[in-house]
C-alpha cells in the first residue's frame, strides 16, 4: 500500500476503465475534426485576471471554486477552471483571427480544476472536450455546434439526454431586462450573498438551485419579453436550423449557465439518469468576451462537454462503448532461442499494425497462457525449440481453442489476413 493517495475530489484513470474515457473523447472530437475544427492545447494555468475578467468575478467559479496561487516570482496564476477563456486568449496571442479565414474553428481536450464539494459526477479535477468558433456572428454556426454535440452523443448510443435552449439577449436589450429583473429581485427575501449578486449579475440568481429561492422566482420577468427584434430573429433562426436538422430541443427560459460571458444563444445538455448533477455539457455565444480580455470585437460561440459526466451517462443507460482490444496477438516463447525469435516477430507484427504483446519475465507455459487469456488477445503464438527447428510456430485461436503450425516467414501475413 502506497503512503500517498489521490487528493480529495480527484481520481485516477486506470485500465480497463480508462479505455471508456478515451472512447468518449474520440467520439466527441470525431464530428469536430470532420467539420473544420483544428486541435489546440493551452497551459493548465493562466493569469488569474483572465478568468476574473472573462468568466466573471461574481460567479461561483471565480469567487469560490478557482485554485489561485502566487508564484515565487510574484505572478498571480490560477489552474484553469474552464476552457473558453484560455482558448480565446491563445487565439488572440497567435493572431489567428488575422489570417483572413473566419471563423477560427478550434477544439480541445484537457483537465480542469474547481474547488467544489466532491460528489458523484462533480470532481475537483475533471476532463472536458470543447469546441470554439471564433470571429463570426451567424445563427448557422450556433446550430452547427449544437448539432455536432448531438451527433457525438448519438454516436455513443446515448438517447436519454435533452438539449435545453435559451437566448440571453445582447448589449442592446439585456440592460433593459436586467433593470426589470433587479427591481423584482430586490423585493424578495434573500440572503446577503444573493442580494450582492442582484447588483452584480442578477441573471445568476435565476440559476440558483435552492428550492426556497426558486419558489420566490415565480412570476419573475422573463427575458423573452425583453428581447430586441434582432435577438428574436437570431434565436428563431437557430431554432429553425436545429428543427430542420432533426435535432430535438426544449426551450428553457431560466437557462443562464454559470459564466458571465454568454450572450444570445445559450444551451445545455442534460441527462435524466444522473440525478441532481444532470448537466453533461453546455455552452453558448460569447460575443463580448474578446473585448473583455483586451482583444478586438470577435463574436464567437462554443461548448464544452464533460468526459466524466458522459461516462456516467453511458453507465446510466447500460451502454458499453465499442472499445477495440488492446492486444490482438500474444507471443509465448519456450526457451531462450524462442524468446529471441518471437521478440523479433512481435516487433514485425507491431510494425505491420497488429496490436501484439509478449510474455515477459521468463514464465512457464501455464502462467504465460493465463496472461495471454487475460490480455484479451484473439491469437496466441507459442514456440519452443522443436517448433523453431521445423521453421514453425504454433498459432492458437483463443476463441475456438484450435491450434495449428504456421511457418515463421508466413506468420505476419497470416495474422494480418485473419485479423482484417
Amino acid at each position: 500500500m502506497s503512503t500517498f493517495q489521490a487528493p480529495k475530489g480527484t481520481y485516477d484513470l486506470i485500465p480497463p476503465d480508462s479505455a471508456k474515457f478515451l472512447a468518449v473523447r474520440e467520439a466527441i472530437s470525431a464530428p469536430l475534426r470532420n467539420s473544420g475544427y483544428g486541435y489546440i492545447e493551452t497551459p493548465g494555468f493562466e493569469d488569474v485576471a483572465l478568468f476574473a475578467r472573462g468568466v466573471g468575478e461574481s460567479t461561483d467559479i471565480v469567487s469560490k471554486e478557482m485554485y489561485a496561487f502566487e508564484t515565487k516570482g510574484g505572478d498571480k496564476l490560477a489552474l484553469r477552471p474552464e476552457g473558453t477563456a484560455s482558448v480565446l486568449r491563445a487565439a488572440l496571442e497567435a493572431n489567428l483571427h488575422k489570417a483572413g479565414n473566419l471563423p477560427v474553428k478550434l477544439w480541445y481536450s484537457g483537465s480542469y480544476y474547481r474547488y467544489e464539494r466532491p460528489q458523484k459526477g462533480r470532481y475537483r479535477h475533471f476532463s472536458q472536450v470543447g469546441a470554439e468558433a471564433i470571429g463570426a456572428e451567424d445563427p448557422a454556426l450556433d446550430a452547427e455546434l449544437i448539432i455536432l454535440a448531438d451527433q457525438a452523443y448519438r454516436s455513443l448510443g446515448l438517447s436519454r439526454f435533452r438539449i435545453l435552449l435559451n437566448s440571453l439577449g445582447d448589449k442592446e436589450c439585456r440592460p433593459v431586462y436586467r433593470e426589470a429583473l433587479q427591481g423584482f429581485l430586490r423585493d424578495l427575501d434573500l440572503d446577503e450573498d444573493t442580494r450582492r449578486r442582484i447588483e452584480i449579475n442578477p441573471l445568476r440568481v435565476l440559476d440558483d438551485k435552492r428550492p426556497d429561492v426558486q419558489k420566490q422566482l415565480t412570476g419573475a420577468p422573463m427575458l423573452r419579453d425583453y428581447l430586441c427584434d434582432a435577438c428574436k430573429a437570431y434565436h428563431e433562426e437557430v431554432r429553425d436550423l436545429l428543427t430542420s436538422a432533426g435535432v430535438v430541443f426544449e426551450d428553457d427560459e431560466k437557462l443562464v449557465r454559470g459564466l458571465d460571458y454568454y450572450t444570445r444563444t445559450t444551451f445545455e445538455f442534460v441527462h435524466d439518469g444522473l440525478g441532481s448533477q444532470s448537466a453533461v455539457g453546455g455552452g453558448g455565444r460569447y460575443d463580448g468576451l474578446s473585448e473583455m480580455i483586451g482583444g478586438p470585437a470577435l463574436p464567437s460561440v462554443g461548448w464544452a462537454l464533460g468526459v466524466d459526466r458522459t461516462v456516467l451517462a453511458l453507465e446510466a443507460e447500460g451502454i458499453t462503448p465499442d472499445i477495440p482490444a488492446s492486444t490482438s496477438v500474444y507471443a509465448v516463447p519456450l526457451g531462450e532461442e524462442a524468446r529471441r525469435v518471437l521478440f523479433g516477430l512481435v516487433t514485425e507484427l507491431r510494425k505491420a499494425g497488429v496490436a501484439t504483446d509478449f510474455a515477459f519475465g521468463g514464465r512457464g507455459l501455464k502462467g504465460a497462457m493465463k496472461s495471454a487469456n487475460r490480455s484479451g488477445a484473439r491469437y496466441t503464438v507459442v514456440a519452443g525449440e522443436r517448433d523453431l527447428a521445423e521453421g514453425n510456430v504454433q498459432l492458437k485461436d483463443m476463441e475456438s481453442g484450435e491450434q495449428e503450425p504456421v511457418a515463421l516467414g508466413d506468420l505476419v501475413g497470416v495474422l494480418r489476413a485473419r485479423l482484417g
